[in-house]
């Protein structure tokens, strides 16, 4: 192989090989960590694909004997090493240089020439046929995690459904995810050899930045943003805000507050310090709350109900669906009503207490977001 056009050609030779090949939806190989039982703790993707690189997914395809279905394999290292093989001479005489080919050298080495003390590594393969079906298994998940993450999808555009039966609750330490049955004991044989562990977290979902670091965002706090959390360039998360996977920024924003799994926030609005916004696994609910652009939740304020463009809910204020709101012209609805339309401004009168919503204009006492915020 020594050009482009013969390149296409095996991909071509690899695809036919496979019965009803097809090219799926994302496809990533990954760097996992397997605990002593079996379970899967944890997946690194370098380079997830989506839509891209089809000569690299022919070639993990043909590799794993893939069937064409939402499914992963584990890799043992004769697969490992076929996989590295045809990538490599596609990079050394045709300079193809896609991001998966130099992923999987790095992956070959860290599998073959190190030793974990949590768990043994391999290599893995995902392929998502179509964004609409359910995570497999954990493999699959964190894929779809890092596809969030790495913003090639935004939040509510991939199914999630049942993610959580499918990750491991691990104990997140500086050494990596340790299984909660034998931590302990791991712990103390550590602490024997002279290795210092500190948990910073017990969960199923583990920090964002250990796996994904978007390119123009700010995180004062990484405990405080999930995997799977999307962040558009500009976001700064201050250290009180939070976000969780599934949610995120669509733009540029200051986020003092809390981002509910399934919420989105539009270009250039800002969620004050406390404020809350109900996501879909609030109460069970399936309702999805999004903010529009040039919003602003004041300090401690919060939200059951979406917003349109150039909306304000003022400090302290809680409005959820059911809350009963006076509009402009004297009469009284429920909140749910007015969910998603643009300038409005939510206040409580401080002299009758009665929540009422203004239409926002010149005699708004908001006026406007603080530019400098945005700078980031």
């Amino acid at each position: 192989m020594q050009s482009l056009e013969q390149l296409k050609e095996h991909q071509d030779e690899l695809e036919k090989s496979l019965d009803n090949y097809k090219a799926p939806f994302s496809f990533g190989i990954g760097l996992a960590t397997k605990g002593s039982s079996g379970a899967i703790l944890d997946v690194l993707y370098p380079a997830p694909q989506l839509g891209s690189d089809p000569y690299s997914c022919a070639v993990l395809a043909h590799a794993t004997k893939w069937d064409g279905t939402t499914t992963t394999y584990e890799l043992d290292k004769d697969t490992l090493q076929t996989i590295e093989r045809s990538l490599t001479v596609a990079l050394t005489n045709v300079d193809y240089e896609e991001e998966t080919i130099r992923s999987v050298k790095l992956i070959s080495d860290a599998v073959n020439n190190t030793s974990p003390v949590n768990g043994k590594r391999i290599a893995v393969v995902s392929f998502i046929t179509d964004s609409s079906d359910d995570p497999f298994d954990a493999i699959d998940s964190y894929l779809r995690l890092h596809l969030l993450s790495s913003r090639l999808v935004q939040p509510n555009t991939i199914s999630l459904e049942g993610i959580f039966g499918k990750l491991t609750n691990c104990a997140w330490t500086n050494l990596g995810p340790f299984e909660i049955a034998d931590f302990d004991a791991k712990r103390l044989s550590l602490i024997a050899d002279g290795k210092d562990v500190f948990v910073h977290g017990v969960d199923k979902f583990p920090r964002m930045t250990d796996y994904v670091i978007p390119s123009g965002v700010r995180i004062a706090d990484a405990n405080r943003v999930r995997l799977g959390a999307h962040l558009s360039d500009g976001t700064t998360i201050m250290h009180e805000g939070f976000c969780n996977f599934n949610a995120g920024t669509l733009g540029a924003s200051m986020v003092e507050g809390r981002i509910s799994a399934g919420v989105v926030v539009g270009d250039g609005s800002d969620i004050g310090g406390g404020a809350s916004i109900m996501g879909t696994l609030s109460g069970g609910g399936t309702e999805v709350i999004s903010i529009g652009q040039n919003c602003l939740l004041g300090a401690e304020s919060g939200i059951g109900i979406s917003l349109g463009d150039n909306c304000v809910v003022e400090a302290g204020l809680y409005v959820t669906a059911g809350t009963l709101v006076r509009v402009p012209d004297g009469s009284t609805v429920k909140a749910k009503l007015l969910s998603g339309k643009d300038d409005l401004l939510f206040r409580r009168n401080s002299t009758t207490g009665i929540v009422e919503v203004l239409l926002r204009g010149d005699n708004s006492s908001w006026q406007g977001l603080n530019e400098e915020l945005h700078d980031n």
